[in-house]
């Protein structure tokens, strides 16, 4: 396994999370390296206008879950997570649709790059989209693991992340489908439509692989994705993408995905060449995609600035 191969480089450190503060490779911290990508081709980018709030526009209402933990399949952690219920409700009892973040707090934060719940708000309102429950999901945290806010990432949580969101397999879908979905729509009673082009699941760079991981195992449950600098590099097999897509009957999948320039570059592969060579393949394999390939960093800034845009793609008004 690539930890075992860690281990014997000695970057052991480093296995869970490409962040990790404490990843050296020849000389330089990764969180040095990651630093100085996150601000030289940034400047320009700002959160789209709709991530702002307008009057008379009536807010969604977010419930918060916290410390939540169910299940067979990540039975030793617990999660937050957050659902945000829009204000205008379907008409005539459809189902609405579904949008899954993960790393849900980043999306949803109120002073962050994308402000999802805003974006929402002033889509659905205008009728660019249709109305749209958004269900924010964190990564699992180990039972007795304290994370405190501002402190560094605990290398224990990082890897519960990776394990989660790096992974290959079906898990972390099924986890999504047989386990936490269920338990929303049941708790707060809401109607979500089972088509799957009415359901996307969304993230950035180890979300965003796993954004397109969970659709390219179940594409029955999820027909869009957004990817936002997506990992789609040596960390737990997600390099061998490129040959899976070219390789594979074509899925029924709308896919966006953003990286730039500046995007990470480390001991696991180049994040700038990594989505060029996904965008590449979804292209020879006949998929309806959409690449956006800009000058940041590896961080949220260019997909925020796109978010309300990449919204309209996904789901034009009728």
């Amino acid at each position: 396994m690539l930890l075992e191969t860690f281990k014997a480089l000695g970057l052991d450190k480093a296995w869970g999370d490409h962040h990790s503060f404490e990843f050296q490779v020849n000389g330089r911290a990764n969180a040095e390296i990651l630093q100085a990508l996150n601000t030289a081709g940034d400047v320009h980018y700002h959160p789209c206008p709709e991530a702002f709030e307008v009057a008379g526009v009536e807010k969604g209402l977010v419930h918060v879950f916290r410390d939540w933990s169910e299940g067979r399949f990540y039975p030793q952690a617990q999660r937050k997570f957050s659902v945000y219920v829009p204000a205008l409700r379907s008409a005539n009892a459809r189902p609405e649709n579904l949008l899954v973040f993960n790393d849900g707090d980043g999306y949803l934060s109120s002073k962050g790059s994308v402000r999802a719940a805003n974006v929402l708000d002033n889509l659905i309102a205008t009728g660019a989209i249709p109305a749209t429950v958004a269900v924010f999901v964190n990564p699992g945290i180990p039972k007795g693991i304290v994370v405190t806010k501002n402190a560094r990432p605990d290398p224990i949580a990082n890897q519960q992340r990776s394990f989660e969101y790096d992974s290959c397999t079906p898990n972390y879908v099924e986890f999504l489908c047989q386990e936490l979905l269920p338990f929303v729509t049941k708790e707060l009673g809401l109607n979500l439509s089972e088509n799957p082009s009415n359901r996307g699941i969304c993230g950035i760079s180890s979300g965003g692989i796993c954004a397109f991981n969970a659709a390219w195992h179940r594409p029955d449950e999820f027909g869009n994705v957004i990817s936002h600098c997506g990992s789609f590099t040596n960390i737990r097999g997600g390099h061998n993408y490129p040959y899976l897509i070219r390789s594979t009957e074509r899925k029924d999948l709308k896919v966006f995905l953003q990286s730039g320039e500046m995007d990470a570059q480390i001991v696991t592969g180049s994040w700038p060449l990594a989505n060029q060579q996904i965008a590449s393949a979804l292209e020879f394999a006949g998929y309806e995609y959409q690449f956006e390939f800009g000058t940041g960093g590896h961080n949220l800034r260019h997909g925020g600035a796109l978010f309300a845009e990449t919204l309209r793609w996904l789901w034009p008004a009728s």
